[in-house]
């Protein structure tokens, strides 16, 4: 595969020996304390999750973890991520893996910020967009899968 890099306004880097950047991407764009979201299997038997963490550590950057994401993310592990980025003081939510674990990511982003239930958004409610603007890219708001 060829390196790429796309921007919309989610920076999303592609390309062999990225991952081994994480860190100063987090840095470059102000996350001090990161939330590693990911399904398991593969990111975690290929080794992308450890250089992940590594590329972190190297940076100084703190991370806590929560796997388990699964095609079609259930609610339940959103109202997890949502309650440890809460505890945690979680400013930087990292998505390492596919489409699924990007749309579990989205949904902790906004549950975090929001003093109601992360569901609201799903039966219509619209998202207060002053206070989501940093977080999530204005296509995400209108996209998110569960």
């Amino acid at each position: 595969m060829d390196n790429f890099t796309f921007y919309s306004p989610t920076y999303f880097v592609f390309g062999r020996g990225e991952e081994n950047h994480t860190g100063k991407y987090v840095k470059r764009f102000g996350g001090s304390k990161v939330l590693i979201h990911y399904g398991g299997g593969s990111v975690v038997r290929s080794g992308l999750l450890d250089r992940v963490k590594a590329s972190l550590e190297q940076e100084n950057i703190s991370y806590v973890e929560l796997g388990g994401v699964r095609p079609n993310p259930r609610s339940g592990l959103v109202y997890q991520g949502i309650e440890l980025c809460r505890k945690e003081n979680v400013d930087f939510i990292l998505a390492v893996g596919g489409g699924s674990t990007i749309d579990s990511s989205k949904a902790i982003a906004a549950g975090t910020v929001y003093d109601g239930d992360f569901w609201d958004f799903y039966q219509g409610k619209p998202f207060p967009s002053a206070r989501f603007s940093p977080l999530l890219p204005p296509e995400a708001k209108e996209v998110l899968i569960l």
